[in-house]
């Protein structure tokens, strides 16, 4: 199959979807934090609490929900969580109206969103995985690569023009339009969706809860992957509220010239995924996810050594485009692994999982490195987060393993939703 052939009607309406809830997210990038500082006037620790606790939390509330979207038609369900999205999002707009807008609502509203990205995630993996044949999957988390990548792009630079000229509240009610222009795509996908089947008690019990963590832990494959991926994406993202209080403060950068360091570099990304695919054919799919795997840790200790002026701007542009374009690579082909490593009757709970441990271990590194940063300076805590980053790849798989066979298909799929209900 060529890169560019068609997926299908179905497919094109979730890409779609996709494109148009990325773009709503990136253009109200950074708006909480704004509006807790300029608006609520917060402080450092409540800006802090705000990212942190409201994954942390936010993670937490959604880990009976991996076991509930299992057993469910996923297309609702991704319907559902947008609209969840959308109408958490909303109330902001709409209380800075009314004058009554307060940073409990504010950190509320993020536990609500975080819940729902991490289930929406999930489902949309099942969802993809029923979809699409195997072979095909490689080249639809290809295209959503690169269409996050471009959003990225794209949306920071519009969603400051918006603060800007309308204030960061404007940011926030796009991106909740964004969630419902996405929902009605979804919707529009149509098609037959067969009940999955429960084999055990309709009863969710408290196993149920932690199936995804030991579906996970009991493949040696998935459980490497899983450590690695969890450990790197949570000391990247640690590092990166001291390189912004490093670069904006002693260093001297400007605002702008801290967003451009982050938004050029977002086009190694787009390369990097655009270029997965031809790798893997290449390569092999083992190969590719070890040396991007391993490529991708080297670069963020380099920031350690950032200082001012037009030098120290090429430097981290530098390293944020050696990061991204090997994660632009990485990503594709290990959400495609992931998928075509775990039983189609295991997808939604795997991936809660997955999604719940990396944004538990993000807000937890965060704040540790908060308080690293404080004791030990930015400079230094950036250092020690590159330094421990060498060390991930020692987690990647060393040796390829056979995938598992699928379990036999439902002998009847369930009847045909009524016309005009999903």
């Amino acid at each position: 199959m060529r890169g560019g052939r068609r997926l299908g009607r179905p497919f094109g309406w979730l890409w779609g979807a996709y494109g148009t809830s990325a773009l709503g997210t990136w253009l109200a990038f950074g708006a909480f934090p704004v509006i807790a500082v300029q608006v609520l006037h917060a402080g450092p620790a409540e800006v802090a609490a705000l990212s942190s606790a409201g994954a942390a939390v936010g993670a937490a509330v959604a880990v009976p929900l991996g076991s509930w979207v299992e057993f469910r038609r996923k297309r609702p369900v991704l319907i559902s969580m947008d609209l969840v999205r959308c109408a958490a999002l909303l109330t902001v707009p709409a209380a800075f109206a009314l004058g009554v807008l307060t940073f409990v609502q504010l950190l509320l509203v993020s536990v609500v969103v975080a819940a729902a990205d991490i289930t929406f995630r999930a489902a949309s993996g099942a969802y993809l995985k029923m979809l699409l044949p195997a072979e095909d999957l490689l080249v639809a988390n290809a295209r959503f690569e690169s269409t996050a990548w471009t959003t990225t792009i794209v949306g920071p630079p519009l969603g400051g023009a918006a603060i800007g000229l309308l204030g960061p509240v404007a940011t926030v009610a796009a991106d909740a339009v964004s969630y419902l222009l996405s929902a009605l795509g979804i919707r529009a996908s149509g098609g037959p969706e067969p009940q999955p089947e429960r084999r055990e008690a309709p009863r969710m019990r408290a196993r149920d809860l932690l199936d995804g963590w030991r579906y996970i832990l009991a493949d040696a494959t998935l459980r490497r992957l899983f450590f690695n991926t969890a450990l790197f994406n949570g000391l990247v993202m640690a590092a990166q509220p001291l390189l912004a209080v490093l670069m904006l403060g002693p260093l001297g950068f400007a605002p702008w010239q801290y967003g451009l360091a982050f938004a050029v570099p977002s086009i190694g990304g787009l390369l990097g995924s655009q270029l997965a695919r031809p790798l893997v054919t290449r390569f092999g799919q083992r190969r590719v996810l070890a040396v991007a795997g391993t490529l991708r840790a080297v670069w963020p200790v380099g920031l350690a050594f950032l200082g001012p002026g037009t030098g120290g701007l090429l430097l981290v542009t530098g390293v944020e485009l050696g990061l991204i374009f090997c994660c632009g690579v990485f990503n594709p082909v290990h959400a495609t692994y992931r998928l075509e490593r775990t039983a189609s009757d295991r997808v939604a709970r795997t991936l809660s999982a997955w999604a719940v441990t990396t944004k538990g271990t993000t807000a937890l590194l965060t704040a540790g490195w908060g308080v690293l940063g404080v004791l030990l300076g930015p400079r230094t805590a950036i250092g020690l987060a590159g330094v421990l980053l060498l060390a991930t790849p020692l987690l990647l798989p060393r040796r390829a393993a056979a995938l598992p066979s699928e379990p036999e298909p439902t002998p009847e799929p369930a009847p045909e939703p009524a016309p005009g209900r999903t």
